[in-house]
């Protein structure tokens, strides 16, 4: 009996295995099926803000309420849901299309030094100029970032000029920071906020490398660069840089300063650009006294304003990842955190 119970067991573990490695299978071939019939790898997820904001109100009625009044309210709030789509039904179809409610489109954009969010918000606008109204709907960026390479951050900018290009209103919210590269951004829209403590501007350009010649020469390693044309190579991390690559370089970064500095000034007319291109830095108050930006605000405040006067739609593009990358982003997670955690522990002062 007593084998036989454990031949059971031993049975009962094989099965679960197998289905288990069945239902990994499957689940890959499934994914890896949708992503092959998939021709565009992202998700466009559309949400109402309006209505969060309204059931995020309405809880914090209900929680205040005694049990008594809570049931009385729902169901007043039931008759009140009710007829105001019935009004709502009744409105949309004796009115034209052009006298809808204008509505807000919010986009979000966390840059990195690649602005690697560009491709997203590329879709993200090219969805939300197919159906905004001009002069009529707007859109509204939550935007942060410090910075990066300058070439990334223009194409980046590029996207926001396609919005005002087509005479739709873009607002710009800055609530922690929009520096150097996330200027060149925030500078497109129509109306920059900011919120009182948020970092802006950093209008300049700046270029540093390494050079371990030194280190090369005095254990007689040779590093040749060969190059076709004069300027194709200016300063190395391996070579030898002189002085005329030096100058040559510097020149560069000032050619790139002036082209920031002509971007900035053509879209923000009141900013007097000699004085505020330094590569300084202002906090939001600072900011406005300068006109860097339009108005001190959150980028929570004005949605709730917005959400009286239009409908406010967030927008937001989610690319599709196989399941490696999945697998990796996790990985990867986890170990940022454990390194952050250890780090903490460190800084508080834990280990002496």
């Amino acid at each position: 009996m007593e084998f036989l119970s454990e031949f059971g067991l031993f049975i009962a573990k094989t099965v679960t295995l197998v289905i288990a490695v069945l239902v990994i299978i499957t689940a890959i071939v499934n994914a890896a099926r949708r992503q092959g019939d998939s021709e565009d790898e992202s998700d466009l997820r559309v949400t109402r803000l309006n209505e969060r904001y309204r059931k995020t109100r309405e809880a914090m009625e209900r929680g205040m309420m005694s049990s008594e009044d809570r049931k009385s309210w729902l169901k007043e709030s039931k008759k009140k849901l009710k007829a105001e789509a019935k009004a709502k039904k009744k409105e949309k179809s004796s009115e034209s299309s052009e006298k809808e409610r204008a509505k807000v489109f919010v986009l979000d954009f966390d840059g990195d030094i690649k602005a690697s969010e560009t491709d997203t918000l590329r879709k993200a606008i090219t969805a939300v100029i197919a159906v905004a109204r001009p002069e009529k709907d707007e859109v509204m960026i939550r935007l942060e970032s410090g910075g990066g390479l300058v070439h990334s951050y223009g194409l980046a900018a590029a996207q926001l000029d396609r919005i005002r290009s087509r005479n739709i209103s873009l607002t710009v919210c800055v609530d922690k920071v929009a520096a150097s590269g996330g200027y060149m951004m925030a500078c497109v829209g129509d109306r920059i906020l900011a919120s009182p403590f948020a970092i802006l501007g950093s209008i300049g350009v700046v270029a540093q490398l390494p050079n371990v010649h030194k280190l090369l020469k005095k254990n007689d390693i040779d590093f040749e660069v060969l190059t076709a044309g004069e300027h194709k190579r200016t300063l190395t991390v391996f070579g030898e840089n002189t002085e005329k690559g030096r100058i040559k370089f510097l020149e560069d970064l000032e050619d790139t300063h002036q082209l920031f500095k002509a971007y900035v000034k053509e879209r923000r007319e009141a900013v007097d650009i000699e004085s505020v291109a330094t590569g300084d830095i202002w906090f939001g108050q600072q900011a406005l006294e300068v006109n860097l930006i339009d108005e001190i605000s959150t980028s929570d405040d004005y949605l709730l304003k917005a959400c009286e006067r239009a409908e406010v739609v967030h927008v937001n593009v989610r690319q599709k990842q196989s399941l490696p990358e999945k697998l990796g982003l996790a990985a990867s997670t986890a170990l940022e955190r454990s390194f952050f955690k250890i780090a903490s522990v460190f800084r508080d002062g834990r280990f002496q």
